[in-house]
């Protein structure tokens, strides 16, 4: 199972976007999922730096195994799980 979230329609909700990626998070364990995609998209940059932040966070950190960053689309991260 692979999970996805694209962050196109909650860039600029703060709120929002911290609770979808939590969310995420909690459902990817929940479910057993292996690969999570995220979807920051292209533009400045600036809302995949704050996704890449928040992945970097010491308690999200220890939630997932590793973090692989699209070689082809650099608008696009995966979460790896080992559940």
């Amino acid at each position: 199972m692979r999970l996805k979230l694209d962050l196109h329609e909650i860039y600029n909700k703060s709120k929002d976007l911290d609770r979808s990626l939590h969310g995420l998070i909690d459902e990817a364990e929940e479910t057993g999922a292996k690969k999570v995609e995220i979807i920051p998209g292209k533009g400045s940059g600036a809302l995949k730096k704050r996704v890449l932040r928040f992945l970097d966070r010491k308690d999200i950190k220890a939630r997932y195994h590793r973090l692989e960053k699209d070689s082809k689309n650099s608008g696009r991260l995966f979460v790896h799980f080992k559940h």
